[in-house]
């Protein structure tokens, strides 16, 4: 399998058959399968070209049926195993098992407002959707749980990165400071402006010395108010440390989707006019160790 390094922490497999994003920090646990799609490597057309994961942005539903045959068989994973989210921007997290497995895609949903998952079963992949938003990939490599949770900039003010620490805590017994998590592809803080009252809610929410890690105003206000830039890698990871990770287990993956539309769909930088990315993340383990759980 090919490969290229992207940043220090994120490489391209699969060039030249169907391209996703790994993390180096995670490919060291052999029963993690995990992956961040790219725009590359799908049957999709105009606006969707080529990898479109999303059946709600209008493009034709065989196609993504089988962008997502293409994408699961890259990373070693089925489709018939994904759970989806069903993304409100909101810090509600559940546990997903094997009977959820098909629940997005070859099943109905029977939850709503849910913008996270974790799991301790094999075989139950979880998904979540970008576009610009941040994907959160969690693993408790003690207990053998994972978690993987979308994180736009409600969710972030929300902490859903946070409860999903907290839910893996109440869930597996995972502690904090065991939990490795990796802040995926993303709009950078360079390409984020955002208006006053966006960042008023990130003032009411977290503090002063935080806030000021990841929220940079403008020199000069706008007929509209006062612009920032925020970093919403920035803004996670501050969260993160607050809920007891250590700064060593968080790992910024430094890639904007934004930045290379040439990878990925932006929502941002198409107007809209885009298809969706997803990541994906799975427990393949042995019995013994389903056994143990």
């Amino acid at each position: 399998m090919s490969e290229i390094k992207l940043t220090e922490h994120a490489v391209l497999k699969n060039i030249g058959n169907v391209p996703y994003v790994s993390f180096p920090i995670l490919e060291q646990f052999p029963y993690v399968r995990h992956g961040f799609s790219t725009r590359l490597g799908g049957v999709s057309s105009g606006i969707f070209e080529s990898m479109n994961l999303g059946f709600r942005r209008g493009d034709y539903e065989d196609l993504v049926m089988e962008n997502y045959e293409r994408i699961c068989h890259s990373i070693g994973i089925e489709v018939d195993n994904l759970v989806f989210s069903d993304q409100v921007h909101k810090a509600n997290v559940r546990v997903a098992k094997a009977s959820d497995r098909g629940k997005g895609i070859k099943k109905k949903r029977n939850y709503k407002e849910i913008d996270g998952h974790i799991t301790n079963e094999s075989d139950v992949s979880l998904l979540t959707f970008s576009a610009d938003c941040v994907p959160l990939y969690f693993l408790d490599p003690v207990n053998k749980a994972i978690g993987l949770t979308h994180s736009g900039w409600r969710g972030t003010v929300s902490k859903i990165g946070k409860v999903t620490v907290e839910q893996m805590n109440k869930e597996y017994g995972s502690k904090p400071e065991d939990i490795l998590v990796v802040i995926g592809p993303c709009i950078c803080k360079d390409c984020y402006e955002v208006s006053e009252d966006v960042a008023e809610e990130f003032m009411a929410h977290f503090t002063k010395e935080q806030w000021e890690n990841f929220l940079f105003p403008h020199a000069k206000k706008s007929k509209e108010g006062q612009k920032y830039q925020l970093d919403l890698w920035e803004a996670n990871y501050q969260l993160l440390r607050d809920a007891g990770v250590t700064s060593e287990h968080i790992i910024k993956s430094g890639l904007c989707t934004m930045c290379r539309q040439d990878l990925f769909f932006s929502h941002r930088g198409s107007k809209g006019q885009r298809g969706s990315l997803a990541g994906f993340m799975s427990l393949s383990l042995p019995d013994a160790l389903e056994d143990k759980e």
